[in-house]
This record gives C-alpha cells, sequence and structure tokens, in this order.
C-alpha cells in the first residue's frame, strides 16, 4: 500500500469540481463508438476502451484522494481490456446496476453461480484483466474508475447501484474506492479483505494501521449515504481485521449502513453465492 504526506496536495475543491465539469464536457464532444454493442447478454465478453475521467487520468487526484506520497506510475486505459458480462435477456433502454469487480488474481473470474445472482438482481459485470494483487495499487483504483465512467457513458446505469467489490488483496482496494471515491461508487462489498483509514483494534487486541486517508470533506457526504457489507468466515485468517475494521473502523466513525457477515465454517475463498446476495440485497435496500 501507498506510504502517506500529513499535508494534502495543493488541489482545493472547488478547482477539481470544476475540472471535472470541464472533463465531462470534452467527453461528450468526442465520438466514441459504444465498445458493448457487440456483446451477447449471458455470456462473458470483453471491451477496450478509449478514455479515462479526470479523476484516474490525473496523477494529483489519484494522490489527493488518498493523500499518497508516491506520484502513481503512467497508466493507459487504451491498453487495458475489461471482461463484462450484461444480464441474460439485456435490454438496452433498461436500467441497470453495475458490479465492478477486482480479483486478488490476474484474471476477473466469479464463480458460475455468482453470475446468476447478479443476472437475478439486474447487475451488469466488469472487471479489468491483470488487476491482481502483483499489480500496483494505483492502477487497480484507476481500472476501476474507468470500467465505472466508461460503462456509465453507453449503457443505462442507475447511478444508486454502481457497487464495487473484490476478493482479499481486490477486496482491500475496493474498501478503498469504497470510501476515497465514495461519490463515484454508491455501495461496496468486500470479501475476506477491508482497509480503513484509521488504526482499528481487531477482537484478539492486534491493532491494523492506517491504509489511506481520505478527503475530509467528502466523508460527511458519503457516511450517511453509502453502503458497505464485509463479508468474512469464521475460519477466514482476515476475521479479527474485518470484524475490527466493523467496530472499530465503519462504526465507530459514524457511518449509517454498514454490515458484517460471518460465513460459518468458511476460510479465505469467494463465499457462496446465497451470501453475495445477502450482500446484494442489504446494498439495494430502498433502491428497488
Amino acid at each position: 500500500m501507498p506510504s502517506f504526506f500529513f499535508t494534502r496536495p495543493t488541489v482545493i475543491a472547488a478547482q477539481t469540481a470544476m475540472m471535472v465539469m470541464l472533463a465531462s464536457g470534452q467527453a461528450q464532444e468526442k465520438a466514441v463508438a459504444d465498445p458493448f454493442t457487440k456483446l451477447e447478454p449471458g455470456k462473458r465478453g470483453e471491451v477496450q476502451f478509449a478514455e479515462s475521467p479526470i479523476q484516474s487520468s490525473d496523477p494529483i487526484q489519484v494522490r489527493y484522494r488518498l493523500m499518497a506520497a508516491e506520484t502513481p506510475p503512467d497508466y493507459d486505459v487504451a491498453k487495458e481490456t475489461f471482461e463484462i458480462i450484461l444480464p441474460a435477456g439485456f435490454q438496452k433502454q433498461k436500467d441497470y446496476g453495475l458490479f465492478i469487480w477486482i480479483h486478488s488474481g490476474d484474471a476477473p473470474q466469479i464463480p458460475k453461480p455468482w453470475e446468476a445472482i447478479l443476472a437475478k438482481h439486474d447487475l451488469i459485470f466488469i472487471g479489468a484483466r491483470n488487476s491482481g494483487n502483483r499489480r500496483n495499487v494505483f492502477d487497480r483504483i484507476r481500472l476501476a474508475i474507468d470500467a465505472n465512467h466508461n460503462a456509465r457513458q453507453f449503457l443505462k446505469i442507475d447511478g444508486r447501484r454502481v457497487y464495487v467489490s473484490g476478493f482479499s488483496g481486490g477486496s482491500r482496494v475496493a474498501s478503498m474506492l469504497g470510501v476515497a471515491w465514495g461519490d463515484m461508487f454508491s455501495g461496496t462489498i468486500c470479501c475476506m479483505g477491508v482497509n480503513f483509514y484509521t488504526d482499528v483494534e481487531a477482537p484478539d487486541g492486534k491493532v491494523y494501521g492506517t491504509s489511506f486517508l481520505p478527503d475530509e470533506e467528502l466523508l460527511p457526504l458519503i457516511k450517511p449515504a453509502c453502503r458497505y457489507s464485509l463479508i468474512t468466515g469464521s475460519k477466514d485468517f482476515n476475521l479479527p481485521n474485518t470484524q475490527g475494521a466493523y467496530e472499530n473502523g465503519f462504526l465507530k466513525e459514524g457511518f449509517k449502513h454498514v454490515q458484517l457477515l460471518e460465513v460459518p465454517d468458511h476460510g479465505h475463498q469467494l463465499p457462496p453465492a446465497e451470501w453475495l446476495e445477502k450482500a446484494i440485497s442489504f446494498l439495494d435496500e430502498g433502491k428497488r
């Protein structure tokens, strides 16, 4: 994980907002072919994108959101490939949610039963290739942001149902996105891994250190609005960390909509589909 400044880079909220507005206007002027038209609903396909929003293309933006000391490396979304699953029976004019996946490995795989759950809940799956634990955290973050941005350019996405999720190390990245970019992701599902922006003490007394430092001006906006489901297992080695992040992180810091799901007799592996559905239902409360 990146190390941190204790004074922020010289970017203020008003400047950031104006830069985003300008970037949005420029994007609308471009005539970009829809990369999703070739996809067959119900089957896994692949797409590539031509543009990144300022939130991922500008290194200062990325550093600011995390309060990171390091400068993010060069990055070009046009060189990246994303895997997509449109639900069977997909309708172009219907509103869908977005499920952005960050795996611990380089292939954005999920179990087949998960695909059925996502389709049942009208969620479009998207995950970047080469976004596993071996890749730097800045790129993993930017890939998720770009998946969100580009999907919403061409698909009818319900902004209240843009969810980021991941497994193990990918889940830790998702937890950072769900807070530090809470204005872009309305819900987060963490599977066997979670980071937090304060030190958190676990039930066993171990203290897990600060992983990132989000914008203090953003926190009052996301604490009452965003939803977080933390999934762990009774045999998961990340169980104490997850319990600590839940009790002494999210709840202590005043987040209003957080749940902890502990799968019985389950280790450090993806949760069964019915537990994913519990998490989705929690994130979806009041939205469908």
